[in-house]
């Protein structure tokens, strides 16, 4: 492209000032079609803020620079290839799925492996074809989640409560906890009976121990392990051994509960039967205290919040 500097004017002026303004450097009223000192002012400002050589003019680096800090979400289809895409929108997107719990590295704008297996893993918790491809349906997605995210830093939940103070949560939400086979039956069954310990006013209840058929106002959580088969559209949670699991967790209710399920279904999917090297009743007890303490996390203030 031919060099854009001062003095010069037409549309290709009036685009560069119009993406200098979605970029915050320059004020609507200042696009005028003709290169001035403001526009070169702001060339200049942006050039810094993207690492490059202070330069008052558009040039072919400027003028990429430029068209990638213009990108919004949900802009353009992103997904994993070489080179990278990089520019606003992924920024954008790396910083939505970090607040719901899904971190992608490093916050830099650069489509790279770990923001797709971040896309993924949002994909799976939501009940889309988990391919990795931010498109339509993971944008809608997020763009139903809006109010989870929005205006919030990625400590919008706060971490491990501990079940000592997860009492209240126990005993003011209703949830049915169930498996589908013997592993996942007894991780169902202990976080139960781990919650009626923690306060014997529990309403966490395995579907075992139920007598009637959960209402609408209960919350059903699958556990499920990898490579079972789920139920199409329902939000599955990948497990984390982190603080994310609690952010993972209330992503998904707040999905089901935005498609208005009822009741509120969710799955969490864990890695394996076996935790670490640790046996199968070592290893059911383990997922049981992570999940219950996750969920318990996930729920504080969660009605409140509806």
């Amino acid at each position: 492209m031919d060099t854009i500097a001062l003095g010069a004017s037409g549309p290709a002026v009036e685009d560069v000032q119009n993406r200098l303004v979605a970029a915050g450097y320059l004020e609507k009223d200042q696009v005028t079609g003709v290169f001035d000192l403001p526009t070169a002012d702001a060339v200049e400002a942006f050039s810094r803020s993207v690492h490059l050589e202070p330069a008052r003019e558009v040039d072919q680096k400027v003028w990429a620079a430029l068209v990638d800090a213009s990108f919004s979400l949900g802009d353009r289809t992103l997904y994993l290839k070489m080179p990278y895409f990089h520019g606003h929108d992924v920024r954008e997107l790396q910083q939505v799925l970090s607040v719901l719990g899904f971190a992608s590295g490093w916050q830099d704008g650069i489509f790279g492996a770990h923001t797709e297996a971040a896309v993924r893993n949002f994909q799976m918790n939501m009940g889309l074809p988990s391919d990795g491809i931010a498109g339509a349906y993971t944008y809608r997605a997020l763009r139903n989640l809006h109010h989870s995210w929005e205006g919030k830093e990625a400590s919008k939940i706060p971490v491990s409560m501990g079940f000592a103070r997860a009492a209240d949560v126990l005993e003011s939400n209703a949830i049915c906890l169930f498996g589908i086979d013997e592993f996942t039956r007894s991780v169902a069954a202990r976080m139960s009976n781990l919650a009626q310990a923690t306060n014997p006013a529990s309403k966490f209840v395995s579907a075992e121990a139920l007598s009637v058929e959960p209402d609408s106002t209960m919350v059903l959580v699958e556990v499920l392990v990898e490579g079972s088969v789920t139920t199409p559209s329902i939000p599955c949670v990948p497990y984390t051994d982190t603080d994310e699991l609690a952010l993972r967790i209330r992503t998904a209710i707040d999905a089901a509960a935005a498609a208005h399920a009822t009741p509120i279904r969710i799955g969490v999917v864990l890695p394996s039967r076996q935790w670490i090297d640790a046996g199968e009743e070592r290893s059911a007890q383990h997922f049981a205290i992570t999940l219950l303490d996750g969920l318990c996390t996930a729920l504080a203030g969660w009605r409140d919040a509806c």
